[in-house]
C-alpha cells in the first residue's frame, strides 16, 4: 500500500529490550490498521494526519491486546511466571500511555477523551464475554459476534474523520474485515489447539454436542483421540472455512461498490490474504 509505514513507525514505540527478551508481543492488528489508513484522509498537518491517527489506534490496540495476554488466574507463584505476568501488565500500560503522549503533544484532547471512553466500552464487552464463557452461557454465533465487536470498536471511533462520502462504506467494510480476521484466527486455532476452550469449536460443541461430547471438551485433561472424532463428526474446520468464504464474498461485493479506484485497489490488497486462505485446499480435520 503506497505510503503505508505504520508497522515501522510503531516499532519506535513498542520495541523495548526487556519486553522483547521476556515476552512475546501480541499480533500486530494489520488488517484493521491498513483499513483505517486507507480510509483516513492524508492531511498535510501533522496533528490531523491519517498516519498519526492510525499510529495512535495501533498503539492503543496493542496495549489492550497485551493486557489480554495476562492470565486470568494468578495461581502460578513461581518467580519467573510472576515476573512475566507483571511485565505484560506494564507493557500494556506502556503502549496505552504512548497514545496519550502522542495526542497530547498535538493538542488532540477531545480525541483522548473519545478513545478513553472506547477503552471503557471494550472492557465492558470483555467482562460480558468472560462472564458468559465462565457460565457456559455462550452460543457459538454469539462468540464470533462479541469478538468482532471487541476488535472493531476502537477503530470505529475514527468514523467522524473519514470523508462523509465513505462513512457508510467504512462502517460496513470494517465490520466485514474484522469478521474475516476473527474467522481466520479461529481457523488457525481449530487446526492447532493449545486450550480448546479458547476457540469457536468449543462453543459449537457445547451448543450442539451430546452430553458425552460436551463433557469431553470441558475436561481439564482432554482426550484428544475423542476430540478428533468429535471435530470430524461436526466438520468444524469446514464450517469455519465456509463462514470465512461467505464473509469474504460479502466484503468483496461491498468493496467493488467503492467509486474511487485508488481506495478500491487498496481495499482489494487488504483482502488478498483472506482470498489465499479460502482458495487453499483444506487440510484434514485433525488436532
Amino acid at each position: 500500500m503506497s505510503g503505508y509505514r505504520i508497522p515501522e513507525i510503531a516499532k519506535q514505540y513498542t520495541e523495548h529490550d526487556m519486553i522483547q527478551q521476556h515476552m512475546d508481543l501480541p499480533d500486530f492488528p494489520e488488517f484493521r490498521t491498513r483499513l483505517l489508513y486507507a480510509f483516513l484522509p492524508k492531511a498535510e498537518t501533522s496533528n490531523t494526519s491519517g498516519e498519526l491517527y492510525t499510529l495512535v489506534a495501533t498503539l492503543l490496540q496493542m496495549g489492550m491486546d497485551t493486557h489480554d495476554l495476562v492470565s486470568v488466574s494468578n495461581d502460578n507463584k513461581e518467580k519467573k511466571a510472576a515476573r512475566n505476568r507483571q511485565l505484560k501488565v506494564l507493557a500494556g500500560d506502556l503502549y496505552s500511555a504512548r497514545f496519550y503522549q502522542i495526542l497530547s503533544d498535538v493538542g488532540q484532547i477531545d480525541m483522548i477523551a473519545k478513545l478513553s471512553a472506547a477503552i471503557c466500552e471494550v472492557n465492558r464487552l470483555k467482562v460480558s464475554l468472560y462472564m458468559k464463557m465462565k457460565g457456559l452461557k455462550l452460543k457459538s454465533e454469539e462468540y464470533i459476534e462479541l469478538l468482532v465487536q471487541l476488535k472493531m470498536h476502537l477503530f470505529n471511533c475514527f468514523e467522524a474523520m473519514i470523508d462523509e462520502k465513505y462513512r457508510r462504506s467504512w462502517s460496513e467494510i470494517l465490520e466485514l474485515v474484522t469478521r474475516c480476521e476473527v474467522l481466520l484466527q479461529e481457523l488457525y486455532k481449530q487446526e492447532s489447539i493449545d486450550d480448546y476452550r479458547d476457540c469457536w469449536g468449543f462453543w459449537y460443541i457445547i451448543q450442539h454436542g451430546s452430553r458425552d461430547e460436551r463433557k469431553c471438551v470441558q475436561m481439564d485433561e482432554i482426550d484428544y483421540t475423542k476430540l478428533r472424532v468429535i471435530v470430524h463428526k461436526y466438520n468444524l474446520l469446514s464450517r469455519i472455512r465456509e463462514m470465512l468464504e461467505s464473509t469474504l464474498q460479502a466484503l468483496l461485493s461491498r468493496v467493488n461498490e467503492i467509486d474511487s479506484e485508488i481506495l478500491k485497489s487498496e481495499l482489494i490488497h487488504i483482502c488478498e490474504p483472506f482470498q489465499r486462505i479460502v482458495t487453499k485446499p483444506l487440510a484434514c480435520e485433525e488436532i
